[in-house]
């Protein structure tokens, strides 16, 4: 497998992310990359949008904001998404996952 940079966009309403999601894994946090998305694992399993809910609570916690400024835009039943976060910027963003 050969990483590619991160497949981030800043758009006017903030920025969509592209994520890998591993389910089911023994804690939740962000584990590197994958194919120029960011792998992220999670507890939940994928069953009952779980899964997709502790993406949100995730991302909400990390960057410190409320999960309203979170959507998935693409991917709801794949573990390959879109998250949008809307009012943020790429530098604050960037600066959040180095912490």
């Amino acid at each position: 497998m050969t990483d590619v940079a991160l497949q981030v966009r800043e758009t006017s309403i903030g920025i969509e992310v592209k994520l890998h999601v591993q389910p089911r894994a023994k804690r939740c946090e962000i584990s590197g990359m994958h194919n120029g998305a960011l792998k992220l694992k999670v507890t939940a399993p994928p069953v009952d949008d779980a899964a997709n809910r502790a993406i949100i609570d995730f991302f909400s916690a990390l960057l410190d904001i409320p999960k309203s400024s979170l959507c998935i835009l693409a991917g709801l039943k794949s573990r390959d998404k879109t998250l949008l976060i809307k009012n943020l910027s790429l530098r604050i963003f960037l600066e959040c996952l180095e912490r």
